[in-house]
C-alpha cells in the first residue's frame, strides 16, 4: 500500500496508541539521535541535499528507524511504499516497482521502507536488487539484526548502513515532556502535572525505547486521571513494572554482553565482569551457556598461571547443575570474582594452536625410535623403543629429545611469569638448557 508522505497525520487519530499519535514528522522533532542526524553528519547533509541513497538504518526496537523513514521520505517529497518483510513477498515487491517505474516516468520518487529486512530471503532480495540498482527506487530498509549478517553482499554494497543507538533517558524524557504537554497530539488536555523526577523514571524504565517510553507513559497518565490524582512517582510505581532488558539470546545483543562479560574477566575486573554475568542471567541466558564460557576462559586466559582455575570453573558449572536457579548464581558468583582476580596466562593456549598448526603442515612427521611401541619381539628387533630412558630411573628428568627430528627445538609453550607459572617456567628453563647442552640423567626435575 503506498503512502503519501504528505498525509503525515495516517493513523494518528485518537484511537491511535500514544507512540503512533507522538511520532516525529520532521528532523527536528526526532531526538536522541544526533550522532546520525547532527549538524554536518552524513545523513543530515544527505537529507539537506536531497541526495538521499539506499539506507539500512541498524538500531535496537524503539530507536526510531520507521520514523525516520518517514521523515526522510517526507523530506524529499517522494512516495513511501511500506512493505513488511513478515508479510510480503516477491509478488509485493514487483507491484511496488511497477508503481514506482509510473511515478519516475513524471518525476516522482519512490522510497521503499522494508521493516524486519532481515526476515527477506534471498530470493526476495534479489528481486530488489536490480532496481535499487538502476535507481527505479530508493530502499530504506529497518533491522535489529546485524546487516553483515542478515544482508546479501550484494544489496548491501549499494546501501548505506546507518546505526541508530538506543535512545538515551534525557531524551526519552525530553519525548515524554512533549507528548504530556502536547493537546493536539498527546496528553496535554488531561491537564495533568509531572512531579519532579517522575518523567525520568518512566524514561530509566523504558531502557532506551521510544515506543514503550510513550507506551508507559499512556499507561500511567490515564491511571491517574481516573484516580483523580497528579502524575506522581507513586502513581507511576503502581503502574509500571519492572523493565526487561533488551537482549536477543541470538543476536547481536547476546554476543556483545557476552563479549563484554570475557573481557571484564581478561580485564582482572571482579565488578564488571559480576556485572556482565548478571545482565546475561537477567536477560534469559541459559546459565549452563555462562558456566561453559567460563570453563574455556579458565583455560585460555589463566591456564597454568593459576591450575585451580579450571577446577574451580568447572566445580561451578556442576555446582549449578545440581542446584539450578536460584541458588545456582551463588557458585557461578564465586567462579567469576576467582576467574576475574587471578593471575592471567594464553601460554598454554597458544601453545595448542602452534602444535596443532604444526601438525596440519608439517605432514605425517615419523616418531623417533626410542619413543616408539614394541609390545613384539619383532618390534624390539627393529629397534622401537630402543634408547629409551625411564625418568623414574634417573630421578625423574632425562636430557632427552621427545619431538621429531624435524621439528627439535621447536618451542610452543612459553610459559609466562604469571602466577604459578613462573615457577613453571623456571623448571622448563632449566630442563631446556641442560637438555640442549647435553647434560646427563640424574639431576633435579
Amino acid at each position: 500500500m503506498t503512502v503519501d508522505l504528505f498525509d503525515t497525520q495516517r493513523g494518528q487519530g485518537e484511537g491511535a496508541p500514544l507512540a503512533d499519535r507522538m511520532r516525529p514528522r520532521t528532523l527536528d522533532e526526532v531526538v536522541g539521535q544526533d550522532a546520525v542526524l547532527g549538524g554536518g553528519t552524513f545523513l543530515r547533509l544527505a537529507i539537506e541535499r536531497d541526495a538521499i541513497p539506499s539506507l539500512i538504518l541498524w538500531g535496537p526496537p524503539g530507536s526510531g528507524k520507521t520514523t525516520l523513514a518517514r521523515v526522510v521520505a517526507g523530506s524529499a517529497q517522494a512516495s513511501f511504499e511500506p512493505l513488511s518483510a513478515v508479510l510480503g513477498g516477491v509478488k509485493e515487491v514487483r507491484e511496488i516497482v511497477e508503481r514506482a517505474r509510473g511515478r519516475a516516468m513524471s518525476g516522482r520518487r519512490t522510497i521503499c521502507f522494508v521493516d524486519e529486512i532481515h526476515r527477506f530471503n534471498k530470493g526476495q532480495q534479489d528481486a530488489l536488487l536490480p532496481h535499487v540498482e538502476d535507481g527505479t527506487l530508493t530502499l530504506i530498509g529497518a533491522t535489529t539484526e546485524n546487516p553483515s549478517f542478515a544482508l546479501n553482499s550484494a544489496l548491501l554494497s549499494r546501501c548505506r548502513v546507518v546505526r541508530l543507538e538506543a535512545l538515551p533517558d534525557e531524551a526519552l524524557a525530553e519525548l515524554l515532556g512533549r507528548a504530556l504537554a502536547d493537546e493536539e497530539r498527546g496528553l496535554g488536555r488531561l491537564q495533568l502535572e509531572a512531579e519532579a523526577g517522575v518523567l525520568e523514571d518512566l524514561a530509566r524504565a523504558a531502557d532506551g525505547d521510544a515506543r514503550r517510553a510513550l507506551g508507559i507513559l499512556e499507561q500511567v497518565a490515564h491511571h491517574a486521571a481516573r484516580a483523580g490524582r497528579p502524575l506522581s512517582r507513586e502513581v507511576a510505581a503502581e503502574a509500571v513494572t519492572a523493565p526487561s532488558l533488551r537482549h536477543d539470546r541470538a543476536g547481536d545483543a547476546h554476543y556483545d554482553v557476552a563479549s563484554a562479560f570475557i573481557k571484564s574477566l581478561r580485564g582482572s575486573d571482579p565488578d564488571a565482569a559480576l556485572y556482565w554475568m548478571a545482565r546475561l542471567l537477567e536477560a534469559g541466558d541459559d546459565p549452563r551457556f555462562v558456566c561453559r564460557r567460563m570453563v574455556i576462559f579458565a583455560a585460555e586466559d589463566i591456564g597454568n598461571a593459576d591450575p585451580r582455575a579450571l577446577s574451580v570453573a568447572v566445580d561451578a558449572m556442576q555446582a549449578f547443575q545440581m542446584l539450578g536457579m536460584p541458588e545456582g548464581r551463588i557458585p557461578m558468583g564465586q567462579a567469576c570474582t576467582y576467574l576475574a582476580t587471578a593471575p592471567k596466562s594464553n601460554a598454554a593456549y597458544l601453545g595448542i594452536n602452534a602444535a596443532l598448526e604444526a601438525a596440519r603442515t608439517q605432514g605425517t612427521l615419523p616418531v623417533p625410535n626410542h619413543l616408539r611401541n614394541a609390545p613384539t619381539r619383532l618390534m624390539k628387533e627393529m629397534g622401537h623403543g630402543e634408547g629409551y630412558r625411564y625418568p623414574h630411573d634417573h630421578g625423574g628428568w632425562v636430557p632427552d629429545h621427545y619431538l621429531p627430528d624435524a621439528l627439535r627445538g621447536t618451542r610452543f609453550y612459553e610459559p609466562t611469569s604469571h602466577g604459578y607459572e613462573r615457577h613453571i617456567a623456571e623448571r622448563l628453563a632449566g630442563h631446556r638448557a641442560r637438555r640442549d647442552g647435553g647434560e646427563e640423567p640424574g639431576g633435579e626435575s
